[in-house]
Parts: structure tokens; C-alpha cells; sequence
């Protein structure tokens, strides 16, 4: 009994830690288009370099939704567990982030409801190591440090990784780290790998000639899926068509014109147009309906976690849906 209530109150001591830090980045990153008092408009949350992104500075949005005479809010967040927190605390309306983050949510708690996702891209997200490392395998890990942001897609390929060599989750030193701060450490070899999405993969790759030890090929599916508040979702499904039809068009104009979107990104990321280059050519593009399918395979992701004791309590997926 002392055990589960040491895991339990370190779970709820992080997701203290990820709300304090979402309404942080939501006071210093909001920023809105054309906002003026008693308009209305719908908050959304985005990660550094994926779709939203794109719609974000290519532009487009905010015209398609003044004809339904809605402004738009954008708002930048670290990772998915942080954006999601922002919805759980209702400071956004609709975001996107990896598969693992809404499983942590919804154990939290969070009003959130699936939408869509993109196409799988498992090679967008890799566990790095030093180039000059002697780690070969998952079994090389073992009793090793390795760094990821907790409750990321990332955590749930390490999770496979490590399942698929027969190698225990438990034999490993995780280090739950934000990207920026896992690079430092991983750079100064304060931690032994780092298990990392795009951009910053192909950035830290490219930078430290880092060596991919295994991306999610075979392992994980990858998804980006776009989520909305429960309220919001359905109170204003025309407002929700409207983005998801404006990130699958940005889609296909991103996947014909690549250098062009790394171009476009660079300045907004700090990050090179290379290190782009690369990250874009991992990714996959489209936008596609939440299917009984794709909430299947979130259930085997929750299960898992709930199997690590990595959440709390046992969740039912399908909850979080619109059905």
C-alpha cells in the first residue's frame, strides 16, 4: 500500500509541476490575430515545428474563421503534456500533440476529446546516444540514464524499445527532462541517451553527430492527433472543420514544398534550415478521422501505462470521444 501511495503522489506532484508550467508559457506565449474586445475566439495550443505550426506561419486560419467571425489565439507550449494541461485548466480550446500525452490527461482528469490525426511517422521521433558511445542495444541500457520529457510520445517508444529486446523498464535510470534542458544534459554526457522527437532530433543529430540507436520504425506508430475540449468540441464543430480542413491543406502544400517549409520555420524555431530539411523528410502528412481503430491502439498505449503504474488508474479511451 506504501508503495502505490509513493507512485501515486509523485504522479500527482508532476502533473503539479506540468500546470504550473503550462499557465507559465500560456502567461508569456499567448498571442491572437486581430483580438479586440467582445470578439470571439478560439485558443489554440502548438508545439514547436509540427502541422499547426506550419498553419501557424504560413497563415490562412484567421481569414477562413472571420467568416464565422472568430479570431484566432495562438499559443506555444514546451510539449503535449503542457498543452494539455492548458486545456485540462481551460486556458485553450484545441491543440495537438503526440499519442502518450492524452493518456496522461485523461487520467488527470482533462476534458479532452479526440478529433483526428496525421499519418504515422515513426521515423520522426529516435533514441539518441553520443557517437563515441559504447551503447549498441536496449540491453546496453541497462542501469544506464536516459533522458526523455515524461507523459511525450517519446516515452512510449522507449517503452517499446526496451520491450521488444526483453529488457525490464524498471533496469533503466529514467531522467524526465524537457528538450532543452535533456540536451544540455546529454551534451555534457549527464545522461547516457535521450529519447527525442523532431525537429530536435535531426538539430541535436546534426549538431553533436549523434548516432540513432533505434527510431520508431517497427515499434511505434507516431501519430499527431488534434484534440479539442469537450465543451468547445461541441459547441462549435464548424470552428473545429474549419482548422482541421486548414492543417490538411497546409499539409499538402507542406509535403510538395519541403524546403520551402524549412525555410519558413527556421526563423520562428532558432533551428537550422538543414536540421529541417531532415526533420521533414521523417514525417508524414494528411489529416485523418478518429477511427474505433485508432482509439484501439491508444487503449494498448493506456493499458501499458497503466501496466508500468506510469498513470495512476486504469482509463477508458473511448470516453474521450464525441460518441
Amino acid at each position: 500500500m506504501r508503495s502505490k501511495r509513493k507512485s501515486f503522489m509523485n504522479w500527482k506532484t508532476l502533473m503539479s509541476v506540468v500546470m504550473i508550467t503550462a499557465m507559465v508559457v500560456i502567461a508569456a506565449c499567448g498571442n491572437s490575430e486581430g483580438k479586440s474586445s467582445g470578439d470571439k475566439v478560439v485558443r489554440i495550443g502548438y508545439q514547436k515545428y509540427a502541422s499547426v505550426n506550419i498553419l501557424k506561419e504560413r497563415g490562412g486560419l484567421a481569414e477562413k474563421l472571420a467568416d464565422l467571425k472568430y479570431k484566432v489565439e495562438w499559443i506555444e507550449f514546451p510539449g503535449g503534456p503542457q498543452l494539455l494541461e492548458a486545456l485540462n485548466v481551460g486556458s485553450i480550446d484545441f491543440g495537438h500533440t503526440g499519442e502518450a500525452p492524452p493518456i496522461f490527461a485523461q487520467a488527470a482528469g482533462a476534458p479532452l476529446v479526440y478529433l483526428a490525426h496525421s499519418n504515422e511517422s515513426p521515423k520522426a521521433e529516435s533514441i539518441l546516444v553520443p557517437k563515441d558511445s559504447n551503447i549498441q542495444s536496449a540491453k546496453d541500457l541497462v542501469g544506464k540514464k536516459v533522458a526523455l520529457n515524461k507523459g511525450s510520445n517519446v516515452h512510449y517508444l522507449l517503452v517499446k524499445y526496451l520491450e521488444s529486446e526483453g529488457v525490464n523498464y524498471s533496469d533503466i535510470e529514467v531522467v524526465f527532462l524537457p528538450p532543452a534542458d535533456a540536451r544540455a544534459a546529454f551534451e555534457s554526457g549527464n545522461v547516457d541517451a535521450w529519447v527525442i522527437w523532431e525537429p530536435f532530433y535531426s538539430a541535436a543529430q546534426l549538431a553533436t553527430e549523434a548516432r540513432v540507436l533505434v527510431d520508431g520504425e517497427g515499434l511505434v506508430k507516431n501519430y499527431e492527433i488534434y484534440l479539442a475540449s469537450r465543451d468547445f468540441a461541441k459547441a462549435h464543430d464548424e470552428v473545429i472543420k474549419v482548422i482541421l480542413d486548414q492543417i490538411d491543406e497546409v499539409d499538402q502544400w507542406a509535403q510538395n514544398n519541403q524546403a520551402e517549409v524549412a525555410k519558413l520555420l527556421s526563423p520562428a524555431l532558432g533551428i537550422d534550415e538543414p536540421s529541417l530539411v531532415q526533420a521533414l523528410s521523417h514525417r508524414s502528412w494528411g489529416v485523418i478521422p478518429i477511427s474505433d481503430d485508432t482509439i484501439a491502439a491508444q487503449q494498448s498505449i493506456a493499458d501499458t501505462f497503466f501496466d508500468l503504474k506510469l498513470i495512476p488508474e486504469a482509463i477508458n479511451v473511448s470516453e474521450a470521444t464525441l460518441k
